[in-house]
């Protein structure tokens, strides 16, 4: 039985190529065929490309294989301009053109929310895109001494794998990052505690760079001097962490300087390195300005911002609203929200909130139930809790826009507004918060049918 499993299941090396027509594109950036009645998703290999591919995994279900030569290349199709693309796990669409990766984007937010929840939006938005290269803000690069090799290897996970990528450099992270790598290497090589150093995590903030060093020992005095030292010279935030994200302690400078900026609202948020924060700042900067705009925002409106984290939202609508409260299941983030807003002079229009979305009580939404407008911006999970309530309350909200990082979970979200509460999906549309990426950021508005 077993063996029989591993034939049909297993790897094919001695399986002959196959022509394949490539209809589309899936989720993680895969082209899709399909013969005799069954899905192959194809590696390198773009909608409307003819190719031949080599079948590296048969399953019961469907079937995975690699483009070995393009017979007919797709219009969108350009070089990838990362040497490591194909090695390193961190991109997926770099074969891509720009206009390429927007449009499947998009066709994937039109196809989850039809296929998951049989709704078409009234009107797609404009995209919105930004720069396709050096954009990205925050990542957590990988550690591992390769006794081996005889040297440390820093960067992102290979493709499918644990192993970490051999690479010198990143395309997609800000050149400042990128160009730390190399020295990063050197800098871990010549630590005490080389083999106890798992995971670096970057933040780019508007006027500096910190750097996270996860340590499962802690350093010795002759390591702090040399971090201390790579940070002096590089004029780099120092920040080390012995466990969980709020172990984290800045070791240099006396104090940080990190924070991001929303320049059409003269906002300021400091944030702390392992805090979450958008990884693309000028898209996050549109992406704030449209929701406000869809909002349809007036002096008046009491609006509720759920999943609120820093106030990335509740800042913005509080320059423009008469009050806003935020809610966020992280007393930690809340108790930084309320520092932001004295900060920002906006303290008495905001109020912050703690309590957990996924599971808050019939009870406890009472108190939430007055507002008119919501903008909801939840993690990947989605906001399917929120979205029974607003469907079983009597006077429900009449404008919610929804900010999403999975589509899947925003069609789940979608079909329990419309189908259930009497929505409409007026708009959505897609942000491309991760461009070399399949990661799929939308935003979605829902008013109610009179």
């Amino acid at each position: 039985m077993a063996r029989g499993r591993r034939q049909r299941e297993g790897h094919a090396e001695n399986l002959p190529e196959l022509m394949l027509d490539i209809e589309s594109v899936d989720l993680e950036g895969q082209g899709v065929a399909r013969t005799d009645g069954k899905v192959i998703f194809v590696e390198n290999a773009l909608p409307g490309e003819r190719v031949l591919a080599r079948i590296v995994k048969r399953g019961t279900r469907f079937d995975r294989a690699i483009s070995t030569r393009i017979i007919k290349a797709s219009s969108g199709r350009v070089s990838p301009q990362c040497s490591y693309f194909g090695v390193c796990g961190g991109c997926s669409m770099q074969h891509m053109d720009a206009a390429m990766q927007l449009a499947v984007k998009q066709r994937v937010l039109e196809d989850q929310l039809w296929h998951l929840a049989r709704i078409k939006p009234q009107h797609m938005l404009a995209p919105i895109a930004g720069p396709a290269w050096a954009y990205r803000h925050r990542a957590r690069l990988s550690v591992r001494d390769v006794i081996k090799k005889g040297e440390v290897l820093v960067g992102f996970h290979e493709r499918s794998s644990s192993y970490v990528a051999q690479m010198n450099s990143c395309q997609v992270l800000t050149e400042e990052a990128s160009g730390l790598i190399p020295q990063l290497k050197r800098l871990i090589e010549s630590l005490s505690i080389r083999q106890r150093v798992p995971q670096i995590e970057l933040a780019q903030g508007s006027k500096v760079l910190a750097l996270v060093f996860r340590v499962l020992d802690p350093p010795d005095a002759f390591d702090l001097d040399k971090l201390k030292s790579f940070g002096d010279h590089h004029r780099l935030e120092i920040w080390l962490q012995s466990k969980g994200p709020d172990s984290i302690q800045l070791i240099h400078p006396a104090e940080s300087a990190l924070s991001y900026r929303l320049r059409d609202f003269a906002l300021d948020y400091p944030f702390r390195p392992t805090d979450f924060t958008q990884v693309n700042h000028l898209v996050n900067e549109v992406l704030v300005r449209k929701a406000v705009r869809l909002l349809d925002l007036n002096v008046e409106d009491e609006v509720l911002d759920l999943f609120c984290g820093l106030g990335n939202f509740s800042l913005a609508i509080a320059s423009i609203a008469a009050r806003v409260t935020g809610v966020e299941g992280s007393e930690t983030l809340i108790r930084r929200a309320q520092t932001i807003a004295v900060s920002q002079g906006l303290s008495s229009r905001v109020n912050f909130v703690t309590a957990n979305l996924f599971t808050l009580s019939a009870d406890h939404w009472l108190a939430f139930r007055r507002f008119k407008k919501i903008l909801i911006d939840p993690p990947r999970e989605g906001a399917q809790q929120v979205c029974e309530l607003i469907a079983k309350q009597a006077s429900k909200p009449g404008r919610i826009v929804y900010i999403s990082c999975n589509p899947a979970t925003l069609a789940r979200d979608a079909a329990i507004l419309v189908h259930q509460a009497d929505y409409i999906l007026e708009s959505a549309g897609v942000a491309n918060m991760f461009p070399q990426t399949s990661h799929v950021e939308s935003v979605a508005v829902f008013t109610r049918s009179e």
